[in-house]
C-alpha cells in the first residue's frame, strides 16, 4: 500500500497522472499521433479535379493542395485571347483548391479540437 498514509507515489487507484492513468495517457497520445499520420498520408494521397469552362480546363491537386497536372484542351486555346485561358486556368485551381480543402476538413475533423496544437 506504500507509506502509513497510503500514498504509494504512483497515483494509487485514485486516479491522478501516476502508474497506470499515465500508461493510458500516454497510450491515447500514441494512438491519436498514429491517427494524424495516417490522415496526413491519406491527403497526400488524394487526388481532386478542378475544372472551368465545362471541363475545358482541368487541374489535379492532392490533398495538400499540390498541383498534380493541368489538362487543356485544345478548343480552349485561342491564340487571340490568351487572358482567357490564363483565367480558365486561375479557375480550375481554385475550383481544385476549394474541393481539396473540403476533403481535408472532411479527413482532419477528428482532430480539430486540436488544431491549435499542432
Amino acid at each position: 500500500m506504500g507509506n502509513k498514509y497510503g500514498y504509494n507515489g504512483a497515483g494509487g487507484n485514485g486516479g491522478g497522472f501516476g502508474g497506470g492513468g499515465m500508461q493510458n495517457l500516454m497510450k491515447q497520445a500514441q494512438q491519436m499521433q498514429q491517427k494524424l499520420a495516417e490522415a496526413q498520408q491519406q491527403l497526400e494521397e488524394l487526388e481532386v479535379t478542378g475544372s472551368a469552362s465545362g471541363g475545358m480546363v482541368q487541374v489535379t491537386v492532392n490533398g495538400k493542395k499540390t498541383v498534380l497536372s493541368v489538362n487543356i484542351k485544345p478548343e480552349a486555346c485561342d491564340p487571340d485571347d490568351a487572358e482567357m485561358l490564363e483565367d480558365l486556368v486561375m479557375a480550375a485551381i481554385s475550383d481544385a483548391y476549394s474541393k481539396a480543402q473540403e476533403e481535408e476538413d472532411r479527413i482532419m475533423a477528428p482532430f480539430a479540437a486540436m488544431k491549435g496544437l499542432l
